[in-house]
């Protein structure tokens, strides 16, 4: 009887689907787990290759297997995408067994495993990247809104905010109005107050950090940049060089040359 050497794992937000393969790659089942029915799954089975793409909970998942004696294997979506057998029908399942074929190719470039600090500060940048999306919208809408009174102060952030709590106040504005104003300005206060709270533990990881007090030694990177690498990029040599890197994370328009070889393998072994 073969036994699972492989595994392909397609994650989501309510079912995970699972593509098991033998020692050869070839799919022996599929099977659909809800969060925990996939941990006792995967808790009972003998130890063996998960490959997953990196995305939501990829690394909770990939600490989960590593510890009870799996080898997790994480990759970018986009270099598993070339391995789906049908581009046109995206499904659970096609895309577990994508998974299951790319993890196994030679060539493959893998995402190493954020330890559970990482993840931590991580989340810390992420929200702060939130808060500042969330204080950018609510300044839209508050803009868009005094507009619809004739009240128009430019688009400067700064001086919309220097004005709130006169304007919400100002007896030419609809008194039911202006209530809404005075929520704006307390809202904003409390997101001010958040993204505060974020800088401050950005500063603290940053302080007791040898990594990134180096790699703040590096001409134009401040405490942001370097807290932000560390959390993101576990291990640098997994990068054959700078440019992967920076490519990897967003700081330089994509590479698409794997995606490229891989077709063109394909290609040729398909004539």
């Amino acid at each position: 009887m073969n036994e699972i050497t492989t595994v392909g794992v397609d994650l989501a937000k309510d079912v995970i689907v699972v593509c098991a393969g033998d020692a050869q790659g070839r799919p022996m089942y599929f099977k659909h787990f809800s969060f925990a029915g996939f941990a006792e799954w995967a808790a009972r089975l003998l130890p063996c290759t998960f490959g997953m793409e990196a995305c939501s909970s990829a690394h909770h998942w990939a600490r989960f297997l590593s510890d009870r004696g799996h080898t997790p294997k994480l990759m970018a979506a986009d270099f598993v995408a070339p391995f789906r057998k049908s581009q046109g029908a995206k499904n659970d399942r096609n895309d577990a067994q994508a998974i299951l074929t790319a993890v196994r190719q030679p060539d493959m470039r893998f995402v190493s495993v954020k330890s559970v600090d990482q993840q931590a500060m991580l989340a810390w940048h992420r929200a702060r990247a939130g808060f500042g999306e969330e204080r950018k919208a609510l300044l839209n809408r508050t803009r868009g809104l005094l507009a619809e009174f004739g009240v128009w102060l430019g688009h400067s952030s700064a001086v919309l905010i220097r004005h709130l709590p006169k304007l919400a106040q100002d007896e030419r504005l609809p008194q039911h109005f202006r209530p809404i104003l005075s929520y704006t300005l307390e809202h904003l206060r409390r997101i001010d107050q958040c993204i505060i709270d974020c800088d401050a533990r950005i500063h603290s990881h940053v302080r007791h950090s040898e990594e990134a007090k180096r790699i703040q030694a590096i001409v134009g990177v401040g405490e942001l940049t370097a807290s932000a690498l560390i959390a993101t990029v576990s291990n640098p040599r997994d990068f054959k060089n700078g440019r992967q890197m920076a490519a990897w994370t967003g700081l330089v328009p994509r590479q698409n040359q794997l995606r490229w070889e891989t077709a063109s393998r394909r290609h040729h072994q398909a004539r």
